[in-house]
């Protein structure tokens, strides 16, 4: 495979990195961090588990969608000239490389280390004959129980495996006929992974269960076991081009199939019976090119749960969240958000500022305000225990106007969507299903309310989802605002969204698909007239599309100056420009880089700098199959953040990686990845400190950890 792969480097185009390839890139990059060893173990253990869990999702989209198109004859290239083909053999030797790193750095290095602190794994066979029978017991009464062996004979076919389980196999032999059957256990899912042997040592369910199938198989012989897990084409795919009758029952029947989806992966032990892999193999359609070896135990994502321990001496210390320092006045005045908006916009940073006492408030005050009249707000990915999405309900329950557009076909998101949307729409919520042929990734709200000097419009634009859970550890921005133009803008999306009518255009807003690219690429190519005065900096999830990158190369080549902040996909290349003068950088921490802030030095009135803040990457989808919204951000406090924020992330001393001339990411930075040298800790530290320099006392939120 490494001959094939040579081969393909020389026929690559070097200036655009493969897409899939970048994803690999960035999950290697998460994977690093567990070899940081001034990282408290636990958390080292943690984004072991982030890069498993990566991984699973990464097989599930994208090498399911390569696959559908090798099954299709699709032979195209893309801009890096791979085809599917190709893409698919150098993901192959990627995440092998990538797979015995990541296991051996659990079971080489951090295992043996966690074992020292009193956290270690054992094996069934290395348990005393007491611990034995402690577990056995625990067996019998929780384990037993649920368990279902499915046989497979003539007159039973072979079984079901669904997507990500974790499943037994098991030879049994009939000593009365000498008769050899195959059969499969599915280890549960509501199971926890490791069984407690004593304070210090656990053991694998999946262990455990191997150790009594004597009592799965009464009187047969167990000539063998081992266990599998498979992953699945995961990819919702409405027909985008058809408009659906009824979206909801759409999304739900995509959901039941997502269920069947075509293997895509099969991952086992590497001690596997080679029969037993042989009838894996035949029965779910797949070939040895598409199976996994792993160590036992399958499927680390399992990892989170020994991260949950009670060992604060084997975490980070928390970052508490403050309250925006305006907020936190108002709050002891006993002064509403929305009196704090009317004075002049407001600019809060997630998770360092606190989310719960910001956005959520927002929606909680308006939704109880006798003075708000409406309601009208994007849902793209939230919580099963929103709070925001109670306060919705209960707004309309009062008799105010809500409007909620919830996206269905937000990947993984689905089902949850579908709940809230069900239960918003029996609260008397109008719900809105997404849009035929585009998802609603914005993220706005707008609140409509009777003041005093009369109706005024406030709105929320944000970079982030509106989901409580994650806003504690997604970094994110959020503008609140009551400015007339960027009001009105949002009540013309939110029509467009919701009735009949044409997109216009809008005053401050920049709006995908109609004017995003654009926009972007004007404010590109503005840039590129300053040449060497000229300065770009762009902080996103991530940059693939080759317009862009195109035109970046152009402005780079002209002596801009252009800083990129990319924490996933980076498709292109600083060594394609002709100029030395593309930085291109990933920060990965304990929090997830999420916020998207674009800057141009010279595109705002009068040759000044522009800055906005919104949903939107530098991808195709986002550009031209989405809604997306970027908000301008025009007070000088509120740049300054941005820039102190951008600073930051950029500033020699912090750990980061580097891409260099090749398109290869490097570590840069000190050697220890301590709080001094941490990015993200330097920007809570600024945030909190930013209360104290108004004089204002702490107001660190433990409700938000």
């Amino acid at each position: 495979m490494l001959s094939i792969i040579t081969q393909y480097a020389e026929i690559v185009n070097p200036r655009f990195i493969n897409r899939e390839l970048s994803w690999l890139d960035f999950n290697e990059r998460v994977l690093s961090l567990a070899t940081e060893e001034s990282i408290p173990l636990l958390e080292r253990l943690k984004f072991c588990a982030i890069f498993a869990s990566n991984l699973d999702e990464f097989f599930q989209v994208r090498v399911g969608a390569l696959k559908d198109q090798v099954a299709a004859d699709v032979t195209s290239r893309g801009p890096d000239n791979r085809t599917p083909m190709m893409q698919l053999t150098e993901i192959a030797h990627r995440v092998d490389i990538l797979t015995s790193r990541h296991e051996s750095i659990v079971f080489d290095e951090l295992m043996p280390q966690l074992a020292s602190v009193g956290i270690s794994l054992c094996r069934w066979s290395e348990m005393s004959d007491h611990e034995q029978k402690v577990v056995t017991a625990d067996f019998d009464a929780r384990i037993f129980p649920v368990l279902t062996p499915l046989a497979v004979d003539p007159s039973h076919p072979f079984p079901y495996v669904s997507s990500l389980a974790l499943s037994i196999g098991v030879f049994v032999c009939d000593p009365d006929t000498n008769e050899e059957r195959f059969a499969r256990i599915k280890v549960p899912t509501f199971l926890t992974r490791f069984i407690k042997v004593d304070d210090t040592r656990f053991v694998t369910v999946e262990d455990v269960i191997v150790a009594h199938l004597d009592r799965l198989f009464p009187g047969m012989t167990i000539e063998g076991a081992s266990t599998f897990r498979l992953t699945r084409n995961a990819d919702l795919s409405l027909e985008e081009d058809e408009e659906a009758d009824d979206l909801l029952q759409a999304v739900e029947l995509e959901l039941r199939r997502r269920r069947f989806g075509n293997a895509v992966r099969l991952e086992v032990e590497r001690g596997i019976d080679s029969r037993m892999l042989a009838i894996l193999l035949e029965e779910l359609e797949l070939e040895k090119t598409d199976v996994s070896y792993h160590l036992a135990p399958l499927d680390l994502t399992c990892l989170w749960q020994l991260h949950r321990l009670p060992r604060p001496d084997l975490k980070d210390t928390p970052w508490l969240p403050v309250t925006a320092g305006r907020l936190a006045v108002a709050d002891q005045t006993s002064r509403s958000i929305f009196s704090v908006i009317r004075e002049r916009d407001l600019l809060v940073h997630h998770p360092y500022e606190s989310f719960a006492s910001s956005t959520e408030d927002f929606i909680a005050q308006a939704a109880q305000d006798p003075r708000v009249q409406g309601i009208k707000m994007t849902l793209y990915r939230t919580s099963g225990d929103s709070p925001i999405a109670k306060s919705l309900i209960a707004a309309a329950e009062r008799g105010v106007q809500v409007v909620v557009l919830i996206e269905l076909k937000a990947r993984f998101d689905e089902a949850v969507n579908v709940t809230w949307a069900k239960a918003l729409e029996r609260a008397g919520v109008h719900v809105v299903y997404g849009m035929a042929g585009l998802k609603i990734h914005s993220k706005c709200v707008l609140v409509v309310r009777n003041d005093d000097d009369g109706i005024r419009r406030y709105a929320h634009i944000g970079t982030g989802n509106y989901n409580s859970k994650t806003a504690r550890v997604y970094e994110d921005i959020g503008l609140f605002t009551c400015n007339p133009q960027i009001s009105d803008d949002i009540s013309h999306l939110f029509n467009h969204l919701t009735g009949y009518s044409h997109d216009k255009g809008y005053k401050e807003l920049i709006v995908a698909p109609k004017h995003f690219r654009p926009t972007i690429r004007k404010l590109i190519d503005n840039e590129t007239r300053f040449g060497a005065d000229g300065r770009i900096a762009i902080k996103v999830n991530s940059i693939a599309d080759v317009e862009i990158i195109e035109a970046l190369y152009r402005a780079s080549d002209a002596g801009v100056q252009i800083d990129l902040i990319v924490r996933g996909i980076c498709c292109l290349c600083p060594g394609a420009s002709s100029q030395p003068n593309m930085r291109v950088r990933s920060v990965v921490g304990r929090n997830l880089e999420h916020s998207r802030i674009y800057r141009f030095g010279h595109g705002g009135q009068d040759d000044q700098a522009a800055y906005f803040i919104g949903s939107a990457d530098l991808m195709p989808r986002n550009l031209d199959k989405r809604i997306e919204v970027l908000a301008p951000v025009s007070h000088p406090k509120h740049q300054m953040w941005l820039d102190t924020t951008l600073s930051y992330l950029l500033a020699d001393g912090v750990v980061a990686h580097e891409m260099d001339s090749r398109g290869e990411w490097h570590r840069v930075g000190p050697v220890d990845f301590i709080e001094d040298n941490d990015a993200q800790s330097r920007l809570y530290h600024w945030a909190a400190d930013a209360q104290l320099r108004l004089g204002i006392p702490s107001t660190a939120s433990p409700s938000q950890e």
